[in-house]
């Protein structure tokens, strides 16, 4: 490419303002042909991903000519880049370090569109990943985790309705929570209250035996990630991922927990169809699910007095 040091400044301006519009023209034409070449492809990944890249390069194209163009040849051209940098350290931080973890959530791997996530305090889908920005289509929290902030309305974990963007700059600050990534399976519980005196063997047998018959396909597939799991991590035990019960005691009940595995998108939906089963299974056995009831045993002797209102 030519030097420009000795033009003047009205032709530098156009001489920029005409790269800088080639460049995006192509970029928009490269989109376009990707768009028709990919158009019977399944999925929107390949299409957002040649979309990242061809924005990766017409940023860096488009930078390389402001500097070909204003700087090179320049006697001061060191001092002014150095000038440059400091001055981007300085006023554009946040912008820069929010541009450097877009970089590191790439290199690294650390999630990409269509993986449920918790960044920033923010949990949900990954809908969009930009230069600045993750965009994550939020979902609601269990019951045992609404206290925990941001204040939600849905009791599960399914779409609230939130589209929220998180600035990328927070793989630095905060842990970033992959559900779906590397293992795209999770451990949940169901737990039952049961009356002391109530059979809880029959308990257990139910619980396993419904938890079986929910999560048997699953539970096989995740029998073969979690060896590819292996393979690439180091994992001190072998997780159990077949169904088990779990027996606590307590002043008032015994806690039956049965621990299975479940897809992080349809845990709640599975956690529903076993308790649909299982409540008809107990009440077969007349088997009843304890709570906190109080039993008033004696209501205390009321005397209600009438005075009569004094003569005048």
């Amino acid at each position: 490419m030519p030097t420009f040091s000795n033009a003047g400044l009205f032709e530098k301006i156009f001489i920029t303002a005409g790269l800088v519009v080639g460049v995006l023209v192509a970029a928009a034409l490269v989109r376009l042909v990707a768009r028709g070449t990919l158009r019977g492809v399944a999925g929107d990944r390949p299409r957002f991903w040649i979309a990242q890249v061809v924005r990766l390069v017409t940023l860096a194209v488009v930078l390389l000519i402001i500097v070909r163009v204003w700087l090179s040849g320049t006697s001061g051209f060191g001092a002014a880049m150095g000038w440059v940098a400091a001055g981007l350290a300085v006023a554009l931080q946040r912008v820069v370090t929010a541009f450097a973890g877009y970089l590191i959530i790439l290199r690294g791997n650390v999630f990409t569109v269509g993986d449920r996530i918790t960044i920033g305090g923010v949990r949900g889908d990954v809908i969009a990943l930009g230069f600045m920005q993750t965009t994550v289509m939020e979902m609601g929290q269990s019951p045992s985790e609404m206290k925990d902030d941001p204040s939600m309305w849905v009791r599960g974990r399914q779409y609230s309705g939130r589209i929220v963007r998180v600035t990328n700059d927070k793989v630095f600050d905060t842990p970033v929570f992959n559900y779906t990534h590397d293992f795209p399976y999770m451990w949940d519980e169901l737990l039952l209250p049961i009356r002391y005196g109530d059979d809880y063997r029959k308990v257990e047998e139910i619980l396993l035996r419904v938890a079986r018959k929910h999560t048997g396909e699953v539970t096989d597939a995740a029998q073969k990630s979690l060896e590819s799991l292996r393979g690439e991590y180091f994992l001190g035990e072998t997780p159990e991922v077949e169904p088990r019960v779990y027996i606590r005691t307590t002043d008032n009940w015994m806690e039956l927990s049965v621990r299975f595995i479940a897809r992080p998108t349809s845990a709640r939906a599975l956690k529903d169809a076993m308790t649909r089963d299982i409540l008809p299974a107990l009440a077969a056995e007349n088997i009843g699910i304890a709570s906190g009831t109080y039993a008033i045993v004696e209501v205390p002797t009321l005397r209600v007095e009438q005075v009569g209102q004094r003569d005048r």
